[in-house]
Order: C-alpha cells, then sequence, then structure tokens
C-alpha cells in the first residue's frame, strides 16, 4: 500500500472526487439525452420500478409491493423492496411542483442513477486509495469509465459491489482514530445489509465477504474487533432493514429476498461472529476450529431449517425454467453469447484478476497480504459467475478496478522514468487501454464481422421501435384494458399507457409467465380460453421483437404465428394503428 503523500491529488480526494463525478455525470446525461427525452428507460426493470413508485406515491402501502398493472386483479407478486424507490420518488417529488409530472419523473429517472455512480465512485475510491496508493483513485475512476456493462447498470444500484470492494480490504489498524477505525470497521457489515435489503444478486459476494471476514480473523487474533463490527452491523442491519423495508410477500419463508429465511442466517451468523471474537484462541489452529464450527453450525441450522432454499433461489418449476428463464439472456452463462459479445465484457475482470494475483504475490509477508487476498477472491468469485450467468458482469468488472489499477499504477510509474519521450506521452494512454479492458472492444471492432442479415435487421428494428412512445401513444389513448403482450414488453406497456398486461418477466409469477406462453405457443382455442380466464381485452403484438423470435421458432403453427401471418381467428377483430405502426393490435369480441 502506498504511503500518504502531500500533493493536492491526495490530500484534497473528496474535492476532486467531487468534480469528476460532476464531469462523469454531465458527460452520462449529455450522452442519454434522447433516452431521458423520450422516457426510453433502460430495460423491463427500469420500466417496473418506475411503474412501483408511481402506484406507492399515489397511495399504495409502504409494505405492499405488488404490481396490480400486471396480471390483474391480484397483481404480480414484485420481490424488491423499497429502498430503491426512495431516491427516485424523492426526486419527483421535489421537481414536480416545479416542471410537472412528466419532466418529473424523466429527471427523477436521469438523477437517480448519477446519485448509485457517485456512491460507486467513492468505494472504488476508498479501495484504490487503501491497497494501492492514496493518489491512484483518478486511474480507478478512469477505469470505471470504460466499464461498459457497470455504466450500463449504473440505475441498478452499482454502488454495492464497490462497497464491498471497499470493506474487504480494510486494512484498519490500531494507531487509527478511533472513530474512523470504527467506521471502517463496520463498512463491510453496513454494505452487506444495504445489499441484502435490495436483493439476493450479490449473494455468492456476500457470503465470499463473510468468509473473508473469519478468514482474516483465524490467520491473525488481532482481527477480532473487526469481526465482531461485522457480525454487529450484519444483524442489526439487517433487522432494521427487515422491519423498514420487508414487505407483506417477503415476510413468509421465502428463498429470493430477505425475509425470515436470511434475516435467521444473518442474525445467527452475526451472533457467532460475535461470540467468536470474544474467544481468547491462541494460534491459528485453534482459530480454524473453532471457525470451522461456527460454519457448519449456521450451515446445518439453515438446512434443517429452510431445506426448500437449498436450491436455486427463483424457485421456478422445470416447465417454467424450459419456456422462459432458459431464454433469458443474462440467465445464461457468457461463453454461450459469442466472442464477440464475451470479449469486451470479460476483458476488465480478467485484467483485475491478473492484476489482483501479482499485488498479492508483491504483497506476501506484509499487512497487505490479507486486504489484497479478500480482493483476489472476489474477482475470482465474479469470474467464475460470468460462466455461470452474464448478469454477473457489471460485479465483476466493478470489483476488478483495484486489481487492474495495481498494475496500471506500477506501470505509470515505470513509464514517468522512462528515457523515451514517445514512450512517456502514448505509454498512459496505451497503458488506459490494456488495463480498464477497453482493448476488447477495440479488438472485437477491429475484426470485420458478417453482415447483418436481413433476419436480424427486422428483430433490431422491432426491437428499438417497439417501446417508444410515438408508437406506443395511438395505443395509450385507448381505453384502460387488459392487454395479452409479450411477457418482456409487459413492464412498458404499463408503464407509459393507462392499460394492464398479463405478466412481466418476474419469476415469482410463474403461473402468468406460463400462460402467456402457452397463448402464444398453443392454438388459438387455447389462447381464447387464457384471455377469458384473465379478463383480455386487447391482443397485442410486435413482430420481430426478441421474443416473438423464440414463439415463431418453437412453435411454428401457434398463435402468435398466426397473428403474425394475418390469420387471427374470427373471435379476434382488428383494430386500425396510423400506417408504418410497427404493432399488430386486436379487440376480442364478445
Amino acid at each position: 500500500m502506498g504511503s500518504v503523500h502531500n500533493d493536492p491529488i491526495s490530500r484534497h480526494w473528496l474535492r476532486w472526487l467531487l468534480l469528476f463525478w460532476a464531469v462523469a455525470a454531465f458527460m452520462l446525461i449529455a450522452w442519454k439525452w434522447s433516452a431521458i427525452h423520450w422516457f426510453a428507460l433502460g430495460d423491463t426493470d427500469d420500466n417496473l420500478r418506475m411503474a412501483e413508485v408511481r402506484a406507492w406515491l399515489k397511495g399504495q402501502g409502504w409494505y405492499d409491493l405488488r404490481q396490480y398493472k400486471l396480471d390483474p386483479p391480484g397483481g404480480a407478486n414484485i420481490h424488491w423492496s423499497r429502498l430503491v424507490d426512495l431516491p427516485i420518488a424523492g426526486l419527483i417529488l421535489a421537481i414536480k411542483p416545479f416542471f410537472g409530472g412528466v419532466l418529473a419523473e424523466k429527471w427523477a429517472v436521469a438523477i437517480a442513477p448519477l446519485l448509485a455512480l457517485g456512491t460507486a465512485m467513492v468505494g472504488l475510491t476508498l479501495a484504490v486509495r487503501r491497497l494501492v496508493a492514496p493518489a491512484a483513485y483518478p486511474l480507478a475512476i478512469l477505469i470505471l469509465g470504460c466499464a461498459a456493462q457497470a455504466l450500463g447498470m449504473v440505475d441498478a444500484a452499482p454502488d454495492r459491489p464497490s462497497w464491498l470492494a471497499t470493506g474487504v480490504p480494510d486494512p484498519w489498524r490500531r494507531r487509527d482514530r478511533r472513530s474512523e477505525a470504527g467506521a471502517r470497521r463496520a463498512t463491510l457489515g453496513i454494505a452487506t445489509s444495504l445489499s441484502l435489503i435490495i436483493g439476493l444478486e450479490l449473494f455468492p459476494y456476500l457470503a465470499l465477504a463473510a468468509g473473508i471476514t473469519g478468514l482474516r480473523w483465524v490467520a491473525d487474533g488481532n482481527e477480532a474487533q473487526r469481526m465482531r463490527a461485522y457480525g454487529a452491523t450484519l444483524a442489526a442491519g439487517c433487522t432494521i432493514g427487515f422491519l423498514l423495508f420487508a414487505s407483506y410477500a417477503n415476510r413468509g419463508p421465502v428463498c429470493d429476498a430477505l425475509s425470515p429465511v436470511w434475516l435467521s442466517a444473518a442474525l445467527g451468523g452475526g451472533a457467532l461472529l460475535v461470540g467468536l471474537s470474544f474467544v481468547k484462541a491462541r494460534g491459528w489452529p485453534a482459530r480454524l476450529a473453532l471457525a470451522i464450527v461456527a460454519a457448519a453450525l449456521i450451515g446445518g441450522c439453515f438446512a434443517l431449517a429452510w431445506p426448500h432454499c437449498l436450491s436455486r433461489p427463483e424457485g421456478v418449476s422445470p416447465e417454467l425454467d424450459q419456456l422462459w428463464l432458459s431464454h433469458v439472456r443474462e440467465a445464461r452463462p457468457i461463453y454461450t453469447h459469442g466472442w464477440r459479445v464475451a470479449v469486451p465484457i470479460a476483458a476488465l475482470p480478467v485484467v483485475g484478476l491478473i492484476g489482483s494475483i501479482w499485488a498479492l504475490w508483491r504483497a506476501r509477508g506484509t499487512a497487505a497480504f490479507m486486504p489484497w487476498l479478500g480482493t483476489t477472491l472476489m474477482v475470482l468469485t465474479a469470474c467464475l459467475l460470468l460462466l455461470w450467468q452474464l448478469r454477473a458482469a457489471a460485479a465483476s468488472q466493478l470489483l476488478a478496478v483495484p486489481g487492474a489499477v495495481a498494475i496500471g499504477w506500477a506501470g505509470l510509474g515505470w513509464i514517468k522514468q522512462h528515457s523515451s519521450a514517445i514512450v512517456r506521452i502514448a505509454g498512459p494512454i496505451i497503458l488506459l487501454v490494456v488495463v480498464s479492458g477497453a482493448i476488447g472492444r477495440i479488438v472485437v471492432d477491429a475484426i470485420p464481422a458478417k453482415p447483418v442479415t436481413t433476419y436480424r435487421k427486422v428483430i433490431n428494428t422491432a426491437n428499438s421501435r417497439c417501446p417508444t412512445l410515438p408508437a406506443l401513444a395511438p395505443i395509450a389513448r385507448l381505453a384502460p384494458a387488459t392487454i395479452l403482450t409479450f411477457v418482456d414488453f409487459g413492464p412498458r406497456l404499463i408503464a407509459v399507457t393507462p392499460h394492464k398486461a398479463l405478466a412481466g418477466p418476474y419469476h415469482r409469477n410463474g403461473q402468468a409467465i406460463l400462460d402467456v406462453q402457452h397463448a402464444f405457443r398453443g392454438t388459438a382455442d387455447n389462447a381464447r380460453a387464457i384471455i377469458q380466464r384473465h379478463g383480455v381485452s386487447l391482443v397485442l403484438i410486435c413482430p420481430g421483437m426478441s421474443e416473438s423470435t423464440i414463439y415463431a421458432s418453437e412453435a411454428k403453427t401457434g398463435f402468435y404465428v398466426q397473428l403474425r401471418n394475418g390469420r387471427a381467428p374470427d373471435w379476434l377483430e382488428p383494430v386500425t394503428l396510423p400506417k408504418g405502426s410497427p404493432f399488430k393490435l386486436w379487440r376480442v369480441k364478445g
């Protein structure tokens, strides 16, 4: 770890970081200005989040997170928490009196992600200052700016992995001031609690963070205070989070959110860690034995109490997995997406893993070894998770930043001392391209791709046109109705029109998703029975959208293909849409 310097970059790091954040915020708003203007929310979750916030602001209960515009009349069971709703709702309430509701929503969804980006930048800055050097954080910000997946998920709480990256390597020392040391020891427990309150997406990293905390105590008994603070803040944070944010649905023994299942694990695990911290065990073998017993105890109790949570937390049926979840892009391994997708995504995590291993090797025999060991294990886990699901991409890029900075900072030192002016001028640029992983995108773009086929052009056109406000405007002007449409299109439909949709891509609502699958894949008579059962009055398709290609390829004589080919049954009446509309719409007779 670098020593504290007296240069302005090190001494006034918070001021500089605020400036960097302001520049980044300006650039992101400029980059996404068209999307902000047209309310082009990034994905299904962004659209559903807006629908959830609106419902809450209109009087829906704090603990009632059911989305009643999906799967009416009972509504869709949503496993989220209100914590992420707070900044969006607060911004809407602050802006609406001055500019009206429409602009308030547009600016709320533009500003809220920038707040999350700011906290992510702070987390990475603290991690890099502790692990590499106090003045190395600008390099971390530049690398973050090249992390496309992380920036693309900036509206999905990207600060969580960054604060894990801060808490895991925290090199607390006895000479630190008591208040500062206490706050730093609590960082990881607080970050873990907040992450669990928001969702379980980062659970593998959270479990690893707990193991790393225990491992540090096994290696050094003086780490007892850190472990005690982590256990206490984990238990207290999860308890407070459960009481404040657990929805009515999450108060049952569900496996995919902070529920009594995971609250009991946090309380039991936290209590064991606190208890172990008071044990005066001499020597690492004794501490290791105690840690193993504690881990076996919490694991065994969990397995006995909640055996249904030992498998996938989504708990989807085999049929739902086959027809729907297995087709979800982010739920598939990175190697199934082709090298043109995989290389740009994996470049930074691979660089970060190499850098972390290199820094770990250099730190052997020093106080920095354990912090770097924790960081390396985090990045290694992130890289392995990419081989399971692509959804790990954003977290893997964020967690890779410290390792990438370690290599980059050493490289900058070598370049600075080089005798060649060309190396000193061009070297930093080349170095940034490599350590940031941008080299992956450059290589992919440099190799000519196959010409885009007509089939792919149709898909790209449909995916870009159908979610737009102009395309949906004629449908929004119709009287409110319940609409049968694609699963992935449901959240967009309910976010920008007064209509309700049968389903959205949320696993707790497996039956509604299956009903959509059966309707579009099956016969017209089967679709009619499903439509009548759900009180559907309109049927809407956008031929060519990604989801529609699955129905077309796997159910070539199904209801969707019949509609696409203009062979709608006589119980459907076509609804006239403006010329050039990408949609086809029918009204259910009777």
